[in-house]
C-alpha cells in the first residue's frame, strides 16, 4: 500500500473527524475503534513512528524498530499482530520503562519520562490520529501547546498583541498572573480526565484503551508502581489528553477570549470593552500545555484576587495545586518570563508608546554557555575541530532559530559569538601546545574570509550572528491545522496558510 494511499485517506478520515465535532459541540463519536484498527491507519502510524529517532529506543520488551523490519514477517507481521491484537480484545499495554532526565538549568533535579514498548506507541499513535481531529474542534484559540500548526512563538506572539495600543488607545492590560501547576501531569486525575474524553466519546472499546495506557504499570528500577494519577511524559497520546484535561483552564475565561466556534475575537473584545466600561477587571489567558499566564485588564487587588478564585477553581474543578510561590503577579512594564523569552511592556523611542517586546533572559544565555563549556570540555583534544563541530552546531543552530525573533537579539548574538570564538581558541591552544594564534587563524580559518569563524575543511562552527532578527508574525486565532482549510486555501502561495498547511500535512 503505497504512502499517498495512507495520507489521502487519513487525511479524508481527519477532515471528516475534524468538521463533524467543530459543527456539533455535543456530537458523541460512537464508531471509532474500525478505524483504530483499519491497516491504513496502522501503517500510517508506523510510518510516523519510524521517522522517530525514538523508535530505536527500546521499551521494557526490548523491542525496536530495528527488530521488527528484521522479523521473517517484517513489519507486515507486527502490524498484523496488533490488528488481531486489537481486534480480539487481548491487547494489553505493557509496563512503561522511567527514566530521570535532568532539568536545564535545574542541577540535581530531574523530570521522569517514560518509554513505552513500541507496539504501545503504534497503538497510541493510531489513537491520536483518530481523536485528534475531534478534540481539537473544542480547543480554544489562545491554547497552543502540542497542537498541529502551533508553536511557542504563536503563544509569544498573542502575549505580545495585547500587551500592544490599540485604535482605542494603550493596552489596558496591567498585570499579569504567571501560572504554575504543582507536578501538573503527575497530578492529572483519571476519573475526571475520563469524563471530559466521555463527552466526545461514546466508543467503549476506544475508552478502554485510554484508560488502559492511563493505568499501565511503571517499571522504576526494576519494580512496578501502579499510577493513580497523572499522565506518563514520553507516551505519544499524552499531550493530547493533557490538552484535554487542562483546557477547563481556558473555558474559565470563556467570557473574554475567542471560543473554539468564534472566527473573530469581535465578541470577547467586546465584553473586555463593556466591563471595562462598569469598572469590571477582565481576564486574558495564554496557555501553552502546563505554561499559562493571565493578562489581567484590572487593579493589583483585582489580580490578586483572581489567584486566590484560579487555584480553588483548580483544586475543585481539576484537583490540581497551584503553586502560591511559584505563581507570581507582575506589572507588565517590570517583565515576566514566558516559554523561555522575557515579555516586556516598553516605552518606543520614537513614539513614546508603550508596546509589547521579547528579549532573550540572561539566564537563558548562561544556560547556554554552561552547555557548550560542557561540551567543549568533554571533548578530548585528541578529536578534530570537526568532531567538536559537529557536536556544538546543533546547539547554536537550535538556539539562534529560537531566539532569533527577541528585541535587540543582534547584540547577544554578538556576544555569543565573541564568546565562543575565545572559547574554541583555548581548546585548540591545548590541542596544538604552543601554538600561535595567527598559526591556528591560518589553519582553522578559510583565508580571505572576513567572518572570524573556526572551521575545518567542509565543517564550518556555526555563528549565532548568522540568523538576522526577524519580527515574528501575528497569525491571528484562525490559525490552519490542516483539517480547517478547504483544499484550495492550502496553496495560497504568499499567505501564512500555505506553509502552515504544508507542515501539517507533512506532519501526517
Amino acid at each position: 500500500m503505497s504512502n499517498t494511499v495512507n495520507t489521502e485517506f487519513i487525511l479524508d478520515m481527519q477532515r471528516k473527524l475534524y468538521r463533524w465535532s467543530a459543527a456539533d459541540p455535543d456530537k458523541r463519536f460512537a464508531d471509532l475503534f474500525n478505524i483504530v484498527c483499519d491497516r491504513r491507519t496502522l501503517l500510517r502510524a508506523w510510518e510516523r513512528l519510524a521517522r522517530n529517532r525514538g523508535s530505536n529506543t527500546p521499551g521494557t520488551d526490548n523491542v525496536t524498530r530495528k527488530a521488527v523490519q528484521e522479523r521473517p514477517d517484517g513489519v507486515a507481521g507486527f502490524l498484523e499482530d496488533t490488528r488481531r491484537e486489537l481486534r480480539q480484545g487481548i491487547y494489553c499495554p505493557q509496563p512503561v520503562r522511567q527514566r530521570l532526565i535532568p532539568k536545564p538549568g535545574k542541577p540535581g533535579k530531574f523530570r521522569p519520562l517514560g518509554i513505552p514498548t513500541l507496539k504501545d506507541r503504534l497503538v497510541q499513535m493510531t489513537l491520536k490520529l483518530v481523536l485528534e481531529p475531534i478534540f481539537e474542534a473544542d480547543f480554544y484559540p489562545t491554547s497552543y501547546g502540542f497542537r498541529p500548526g502551533r508553536s511557542t512563538h504563536d503563544a509569544l506572539s498573542r502575549v505580545r498583541h495585547r500587551l500592544n495600543p490599540t485604535s482605542a488607545g494603550p493596552s489596558r492590560t496591567r498585570y499579569v498572573i504567571e501560572g504554575d501547576i504543582k507536578g501538573c501531569f503527575d497530578a492529572i486525575d483519571h476519573h475526571v480526565l475520563m469524563d471530559r474524553v466521555r463527552r466526545r466519546i461514546q466508543d467503549r472499546k476506544v475508552l478502554r484503551l485510554v484508560l488502559a495506557f492511563l493505568k499501565a504499570d511503571i517499571m522504576i528500577e526494576g519494580s512496578l508502581r501502579h499510577p493513580v494519577t497523572g499522565t506518563p511524559q514520553g507516551g505519544i497520546i499524552s499531550p493530547l489528553l493533557a490538552n484535554v484535561y487542562l483546557t477547563a483552564i481556558d473555558e474559565r475565561y470563556k467570557r473574554w477570549i475567542p471560543t473554539p466556534r468564534d472566527k473573530t475575537r469581535e465578541r470577547a473584545q467586546q465584553r473586555l470593552q463593556s466591563d471595562y466600561k462598569r469598572g469590571r477587571p477582565g481576564f486574558y489567558v495564554v496557555r501553552y500545555a502546563d505554561d499559562f499566564v493571565v493578562l489581567v485588564q484590572g487593579t493589583l487587588q483585582d489580580a490578586e484576587q483572581e489567584r486566590l478564585a484560579l487555584a480553588q477553581f483548580l483544586k475543585e474543578e481539576l484537583r490540581m495545586e497551584l503553586s502560591m510561590e511559584k505563581t507570581k503577579i507582575t506589572d507588565v512594564r517590570e517583565g515576566f518570563d514566558f516559554l523561555g523569552y522575557r515579555v516586556s511592556q516598553e516605552k518606543m523611542r520614537l513614539t513614546g508608546r508603550r508596546v509589547g517586546m521579547l528579549f532573550i533572559p540572561k539566564s537563558k544565555s548562561q544556560l547556554l554557555r554552561d552547555k557548550v563549556k560542557a561540551k567543549v570540555r568533554e571533548t578530548p583534544t585528541g578529536f578534530t575541530l570537526a568532531d567538536l563541530i559537529d557536536d556544538l552546531n546543533p546547539v547554536i543552530i537550535g538556539w539562534r532559530n529560537y531566539y532569533r525573533y527577541a528585541s535587540r537579539a543582534w547584540k547577544e548574538f554578538a556576544t555569543n559569538d565573541w564568546w565562543l570564538y575565545w572559547r574554541l581558541k583555548s581548546w585548540l591552544g591545548k590541542k596544538h601546545g604552543t601554538a600561535s594564534r595567527r598559526k591556528l587563524r591560518r589553519v582553522y580559518t578559510e583565508s580571505g574570509e572576513k567572518s572570524s569563524g573556526w572551521r575545518m575543511g567542509e565543517k564550518k562552527l556555526a555563528q549565532f550572528a548568522d540568523a538576522k532578527r526577524r519580527l515574528y508574525p501575528d497569525r491571528g486565532l484562525r490559525i490552519p491545522n490542516g483539517w480547517n482549510a478547504s483544499p484550495d486555501e492550502w496553496f495560497l502561495k504568499g499567505d501564512n496558510k500555505f506553509w502552515q498547511a504544508t507542515n501539517a500535512l507533512a506532519s501526517l
